[in-house]
């Protein structure tokens, strides 16, 4: 697994958008923001780059982490309805699954015109809901090398994040991970296995206070 390192200028916007040096408070604040399955995924040499993440955004406390999140959910569900993504809800955190039929070609990281479409509907809801942080995480099949599947997913991912920074989502929400062929849902030794493992996933985790 390899974490995409965040890029200079976006760090140098987190800190513009602060307006001043950050507070203790404020700090403790943005390391407590990165919680769930993302954290879990990381370790502790990631801490300072855990801090820059959604520093710059809203965040939510308490009871109104649930409902916000309840009514995301319901948007993107009214918005991607037919689309062949998944909505998926698992605790305070939800998950879009994006196949490969609908996403990218074989073999390739760059967005089929078709899918320009259902990433709008996807970025229309980030944008309204901007208190979330996402984590985009490319997967591929098995066919190929492992070292060029890794590659791939990476790729993949910059390019679902790379689309949506273009649709107004602010940069310092967004992480992206390549997992290659490592986590596979579904058999490599069909057709339709293999179409299910090449997929991208949106993780949006609330940015919690």
């Amino acid at each position: 697994m390899k974490m995409n390192k965040l890029i200079l200028p976006v760090v140098a916007v987190s800190l513009a958008v602060s307006g001043c040096a950050a507070t203790n408070k404020e700090k403790g604040a943005a390391i407590g923001a990165i919680t769930g399955a993302v954290l879990g995924k990381s370790t502790s040499n990631h801490k300072n780059k855990r801090a820059v993440w959604g520093a710059a955004i809203g965040a939510l406390a308490g009871a109104a982490i649930g409902d916000y999140m309840d009514k995301q959910e319901q948007e993107f569900r009214e918005e991607l309805s037919g689309s062949g993504i998944d909505v998926i809800r698992e605790g305070d955190n939800l998950r879009l699954v994006m196949p490969s039929n609908i996403t990218f070609a074989t073999g390739q990281s760059y967005i089929t015109s078709g899918f320009h479409n259902t990433l709008n509907d996807i970025a229309k809801v980030l944008n309204k809901f901007d208190k979330t942080l996402l984590s985009i995480e490319g997967h591929t099949d098995n066919v190929g090398s492992a070292q060029f599947n890794q590659n791939l997913s990476e790729q993949r991912a910059e390019s679902v994040k790379n689309y949506l920074v273009n649709q107004n989502i602010v940069a310092a929400r967004l992480k992206t991970l390549g997992y290659g062929e490592s986590q596979a849902i579904a058999s490599n030794e069909t057709d339709r296995g293999r179409a299910l493992n090449r997929r991208v996933e949106i993780q949006i985790i609330p940015n919690q206070a």
